[in-house]
């Protein structure tokens, strides 16, 4: 009987490292912009990469799908810069002269993650 409860552990595990991390691969639309819109559904970030040019303002539209209490704040590493996202609204945030790079943002426990490149 152990041996059963501890095989279903391990394929829960499994499950859910697959679905945080594995499953959405496919999501990894790039959008090249000065604007841009980013729905936060379903454990990820569409577009998960946006392209944007050093020296000019760049607005993101954060549309929040997703109740999920992790998809509730966007936090960009490196930037000092994060927001908070309302379930079933769009969140408009305005980064300006972003150094160039690649800078990462992510929810605040890391699971919707997505990349910032500055050329």
């Amino acid at each position: 009987m152990s041996l059963l409860v501890n095989l279903v552990g391990l394929i829960l595990m499994a499950l859910v490292v697959w679905w945080f991390w594995l499953s959405h691969r496919k999501n990894s639309a790039q959008a090249t912009t000065q604007e841009a819109t980013i729905i936060v559904e379903d454990g990820v970030y569409t577009p998960a990469s946006i392209r944007a040019k050093s020296g000019q303002s760049l607005t993101l539209h954060f549309d929040r799908r997703d109740p999920s209490p992790c998809a509730e704040q966007v936090i960009f590493q490196g930037l000092d810069t994060s927001a908070f996202l309302e379930t079933g609204k769009t969140t408009t945030l305005t980064l300006d002269n972003v150094p160039a790079g690649e800078h990462r943002f992510t929810c605040q426990m890391q699971m919707y993650q997505g990349t910032l490149i500055v050329e």
